[in-house]
C-alpha cells in the first residue's frame, strides 16, 4: 500500500507540473474536430476527483462527485486547488493506517489521475503545447 500511495502522489505532482507549466490562455483549448471539453475543464474533473475520492476514503465508500473549483479558466485558482487537494490527500495518507484505507479507492484515484495524463498529452499535441520537463522524463513525450 505504501508504494501505491507513493504512486498516487507522484501522479498528482505530474498533474500539478503540467498546469503550472502551461499558460492561462491554454485553459480554454480543446482538441479540434473531436468531441472534447477544454484543458481547464479537465482540471475541474481532476480536482473534483481528488476531493471526491478523499471523501470516499474517509467514509469508506464512494459518496458522490463534488468539485470546489469555481472557474475552470483561472490558472491561479486551478493551481491553488491542485496544491490544496494534493496536500489534503498527502496528509490523509500520512495520518491514516494502511488497514484503514480501501485499496480499491486508492487504485481508482490513481487510475483517474493517470487517465487524465493521457488526455492532457493528446491536448498538448493537438495544440502544440510544450510539455514540462517532468513529463518528458516520465512519459518520454
Amino acid at each position: 500500500m505504501e508504494k501505491l500511495k507513493q504512486r498516487v502522489l507522484q501522479a498528482m505532482s505530474l498533474t500539478d507540473d503540467f498546469y503550472n507549466h502551461i499558460n492561462e490562455d491554454c485553459l480554454p483549448l480543446k482538441i479540434a474536430d473531436a468531441p472534447s471539453n477544454s484543458i481547464g475543464e479537465q482540471a475541474y474533473c481532476i480536482i473534483g476527483a481528488r476531493e471526491s475520492y478523499l471523501k470516499a476514503l474517509k467514509v469508506g465508500k464512494w459518496a458522490g462527485f463534488e468539485c470546489s473549483l469555481t472557474d475552470s479558466y483561472n490558472k491561479t485558482l486551478i493551481i491553488n486547488k491542485l496544491e490544496e487537494t494534493h496536500t489534503n490527500v498527502e496528509r490523509f495518507f500520512q495520518d491514516s493506517s494502511i488497514g484503514d484505507m480501501d485499496s480499491n479507492l486508492v487504485l481508482d484515484l490513481l487510475e483517474h489521475e493517470v487517465q487524465h495524463h493521457g488526455q492532457l498529452i493528446r491536448y498538448a499535441y493537438a495544440n502544440n503545447i510544450v510539455f514540462p520537463k517532468s513529463w518528458n522524463v516520465r512519459y518520454t513525450v
